[in-house]
């Protein structure tokens, strides 16, 4: 336990000493000017038409998947959640690919006389997050409409209810209860935006605070300025994840005897519906992926020689975060579970709502004597990115060491079994399967990070950062075989962990 009091101390530490950090090297902290307050309400109101889009999109996706069986259901269902692991520079070349200028969008445009559309700007990064955040908000209402008890529908099913009457009397209560959840995870996520916001806004009408964070470091070295909207970003994290705990209206719908059971859909126009809404979020989900991987898959051979030396610094980076994040997460669960404390469970939770850009800076700043920013630049960008994982992991494996403390914590006293030999015997291998997928989570999230190293990479670049150059040098052919790269490399390090942890487990 006492190492889980350690772990999260450290955690406290880097969170907050290194936004002290800053504002020391500042002399305090600055006062927000015009152009921060501007970066503040563009950051809320996108954040909020983001949340507000995915969540209304995802319902009839979701009640389309819920209702309806077809031949390849569990396989589009599974790819739903690729993109939360993809990538986001390569999401935004495929975006790029079917919305951009020459994409395949402006072409369809051209050809029938309308107006092109611009991806750059707010409206892309409204599209960005949309494409982000729509699958995973797809599969958090699908988890509520698998949550309602089969025997409800047999009784809807009983009493002759039509589809408006499941709506009022099932549909609407669970969604009162998931839907607010929903959009506040997704308005978090849009909270932190960063690397959508640099490829695809940027601009003085489309700047998040993240972004202007990260301006203020890179441009202006402005650190009071930079500490100060750190701060204004937690203030918002934390007042989105306090509102979170107080605004879902609980469905009481009670228990069942069956897990799911939702009866077929009901057929005629509806079922022509609902086929067209899966196709629509399908098409526009794999579209931009197809298109990356079809252009860029044959050039993949030719990449130039730099390219293939920023990915396997990646790699390296992706595999040593990761183990981190491993280590970090089991002595936190392992303390949570034998009843260390809430506080040690927050520690965990805190890089939510940290900047990466403001821990990196703060830890620059403090080691800034030992070594020039271009030798720190990798082991830091290491560092924050077992961090940022962090709480991801620690979702998947808190349940499961509280089970295993609950199982087996009394048969383990008795038998002494305590040190190595309990990590080796007990520990590992009942934990095995959600370390594994902690651990590709975060390989695969580090592996397409495009943050602090964008600050003090100098020349030695990470894959993500190398596609970014090769974007701005307008190499899109390189930049596409790059993105496939990329993707390829980080569904392999998930891949990797997630089965490592399934096999044997």
């Amino acid at each position: 336990m006492g190492a889980g009091h350690a772990v999260a101390a450290l955690l406290t530490a880097l969170i907050l000493g290194t936004l002290g950090a800053v504002a020391w090297a500042a002399g305090g902290l600055s006062v927000l000017t015009e152009w921060d307050w501007r970066a503040l309400r563009f950051t809320l109101w996108q954040a909020a038409l983001s949340a507000t889009l995915s969540a209304a999109l995802a319902v009839p996706v979701a009640r389309a998947l819920a209702r309806r069986r077809f031949r390849g259901r569990g396989l589009l269902v599974t790819l739903l959640g690729a993109p939360f692991i993809l990538p986001v520079i390569v999401a935004i070349m495929g975006l790029i690919a079917i919305f951009g200028r020459n994409g395949l969008v402006n072409d369809s445009l051209r050809g029938i006389g309308l107006p092109e559309m611009s991806i750059y700007g707010w409206q892309g990064v409204i599209l960005a997050h949309v494409f982000f955040n729509l699958p995973l908000s797809v599969r958090l209402i699908l988890q509520g409409w698998q949550a309602v008890p089969a025997e409800r529908f047999r009784l809807a099913a009983s009493l002759d209810f039509g589809p408006r009457d499941i709506a009022r009397h099932l549909e609407r209560p669970m969604l009162r209860n998931v839907l607010p959840g929903v959009w506040l995870a997704v308005f978090l996520v849009c909270l932190t935006s960063f690397t959508v916001a640099l490829a695809l806004g940027g601009g003085p009408g489309a700047t998040t605070v993240e972004l202007a964070i990260y301006q203020a470091f890179r441009f202006d070295f402005d650190l009071g300025r930079a500490a100060t909207l750190g701060l204004v970003q937690i203030a918002l994290s934390v007042g989105a994840l306090l509102l979170a705990r107080r605004i879902a209206v609980p469905a009481g719908f009670g228990t069942g005897m069956d897990a799911t059971g939702a009866p077929p859909g009901p057929g005629g126009w509806r079922r022509g519906a609902d086929a067209l809404v899966i196709a629509l979020a399908a098409g526009f989900l794999l579209a931009p992926l197809l298109s990356v991987t079809a252009s860029g898959l044959p050039r993949v051979g030719a990449l130039p020689a730099d390219v293939w030396s920023a990915a396997l610094r990646s790699i390296v980076m992706a595999v040593t975060s990761a183990a981190l994040t491993i280590t970090a997460c089991l002595v936190l669960a392992l303390a949570v579970a034998r009843g260390a404390g809430r506080w040690v469970e927050a520690a965990g939770m805190l890089p939510l709502v940290a900047s990466p850009l403001v821990l990196g800076t703060g830890l620059f700043i403090l080691l800034r004597d030992l070594a020039t920013p271009q030798q720190m630049a990798l082991p830091v960008t290491v560092a924050i990115n077992a961090a940022m994982a962090l709480p991801f992991g620690l979702r998947a494996l808190i349940p499961a060491a509280q089970a295993l403390q609950a199982d087996y914590g009394q048969l383990a006293a008795s038998l002494d079994l305590k040190g190595l030999a309990r990590l080796r015997l007990l520990v590992l291998p009942r934990l095995a399967r959600p370390l594994g997928f902690a651990g590709g989570l975060a390989a695969a999230l580090a592996m397409g990070d495009l943050g602090v190293i964008t600050l003090f990479a100098g020349d030695q670049p990470t894959l993500p950062l190398k596609l970014y150059q090769l974007m701005n040098s307008y190499r899109m052919e390189d930049a596409a075989a790059a993105s496939v790269l990329l993707m390829a490399l980080s569904f392999a390090l998930f891949w990797l962990f997630d089965r490592g942890g399934r096999m044997d487990a």
